[in-house]
């Protein structure tokens, strides 16, 4: 069963951790020095919060989060299917997590991700440029935009 997901940029960690957990009824699963998550139930969720000095703050990106490679290869189909370019990020650690991940964006720019987690990890890692991942995105229509092939990930 697939999770939706939704990560926000923050600019004070401890007074958001408050006031989701006020917000969700639990605290949160996982507490970092720089994010927390919850993975609620009602809604199926996982919404993630971070603070990075050089991050935005709000809506980060949105995603899929999947159960199994049965659920993933379809949600990949998916994005393959929606007809803009797809950064496969590939295997990565990221949001203190070990997963399996691939990029898209809309047509407006707004960043999805669809991933699978396989364990935890100890560092939080850096993911993609999310404002690569948009512009690349963004530059599907025009000619001579740059391929997601060639979009590479900050970390891993």
């Amino acid at each position: 069963m697939k999770r939706f997901h939704v990560h926000v940029g923050v600019d004070n960690l401890d007074a958001s951790i408050a006031f989701y957990s006020g917000l969700f009824g639990q605290e949160p699963s996982v507490v970092k020095p720089d994010y927390a998550k919850w993975m609620l139930e009602d809604p199926r969720v996982n919404f993630a919060i971070s603070h990075k000095q050089t991050a935005a703050k709000g809506i980060e990106h949105l995603g899929l989060q999947v159960e199994d490679e049965r659920e993933l290869a379809e949600v990949y189909g998916r994005l393959e299917a929606a007809g803009r370019p797809v950064l496969e990020e590939g295997a990565t650690n990221c949001c203190y997590a070990r997963s399996e991940k691939s990029w898209i964006a809309d047509p407006d720019g707004v960043v999805w991700e669809a991933f699978l987690t396989h364990g935890e990890a100890t560092f939080y890692g850096a993911g993609p440029d999310m404002a690569a991942v948009a512009s690349v995105n963004a530059a599907a229509d025009a000619c001579c935009a740059p391929s997601a092939a060639t979009a590479k990930p900050a970390c891993c």
